[in-house]
């Protein structure tokens, strides 16, 4: 009898936990006598990409909402849909991205690049690459959405739900840690591997699904998410091998990366 019961009560301060981690959504906080602090984590993790399906739900939702109703046009739609993600998730994972650009651009040892990614300040290259990380996403966005057919907020969907399903390749068993304090310490190796693999096989069956009732959509979502995730797990070896390991900071960037990749492969293709 506790056997089940405990396994829901991982699975729920997991998702709970999730939720906390990755967006700024009020929820109470896990309980740890329920279950330990690891176990929590990797279902944390494992839960990731659901929790990009809620934001990817909310965004996808603004867009459509500021294109269509209010005629915003889809640039100023797709601007919208970007920032009120960022808002979501406190631009945490965009500043991630730039510590890290910062960190592996100075061509520092790891533990160099580590302290420069642990100070609050962006340097020069964090700065261009978070700007042209967010104007590419806008742009590629407000592609989508011109082309009709809803491809806009398929592709949003996508991108987004990817990027989550970075960070839980990134846990799994095998990738160390940077170093032993921070969030990289507390999710890195928690989540079997057998767990991603599943999830991409989900999301890649949704999304030829999704091709195959909205044909209009066009060819590229399960595209997008392929290519995403092998260029996440580049940067993610690459980050590994300079760093010793995963960070919090690495996983933002991760998400980041797999998210604007997904939404500029899945842009392609011919308009609706």
């Amino acid at each position: 009898m506790c056997a089940p019961l405990c396994s829901f009560a991982v699975r729920r301060n997991g998702l709970r936990l999730s939720v906390t981690l990755l967006t700024v959504i009020p929820l109470p906080e896990p309980d740890p006598a329920a279950a330990g602090l690891s176990e929590a984590a990797g279902q944390a993790m494992a839960w990731a990409p659901a929790v990009g399906l809620l934001l990817g739900a909310i965004g996808a939702g603004v867009l459509l909402g500021a294109d269509h109703p209010l005629g915003a046009g889809p640039l100023t739609a797709a601007a919208l849909a970007v920032a009120a993600l960022a808002l979501l998730t406190r631009g945490l994972h965009l500043d991630g991205l730039a510590d890290l650009a910062d960190g592996l651009g100075s061509g520092k040892p790891a533990d160099a690049a580590l302290d420069i990614m642990r100070k609050s300040d962006i340097g020069p290259l964090g700065v261009v690459t978070l700007v042209l990380t967010v104007l590419v996403q806008v742009a590629a966005l407000a592609h989508a959405e011109s082309a009709g057919a809803q491809r806009g907020a398929a592709a949003l969907l996508t991108a987004i739900v990817t990027g989550r399903l970075a960070m839980t390749w990134a846990c799994r068993e095998g990738v160390p840690a940077a170093r032993p304090g921070g969030l990289g310490a507390m999710v890195a190796g928690t989540v079997r591997a057998r767990v991603p693999l599943a999830e991409t096989l989900v999301a890649l069956a949704a999304a030829a699904d999704a091709v195959l009732v909205w044909n209009a959509i066009g060819w590229t979502l399960p595209l997008a998410i392929a290519v995403a995730l092998a260029a996440a797990s580049g940067l993610e070896r690459h980050a590994v091998r300079r760093l010793g390991g995963i960070t919090g900071d690495v996983l933002g960037a991760l998400g980041e990366v797999a998210a604007t990749v997904a939404l500029v492969v899945a842009t392609m293709g011919p308009r609706a």
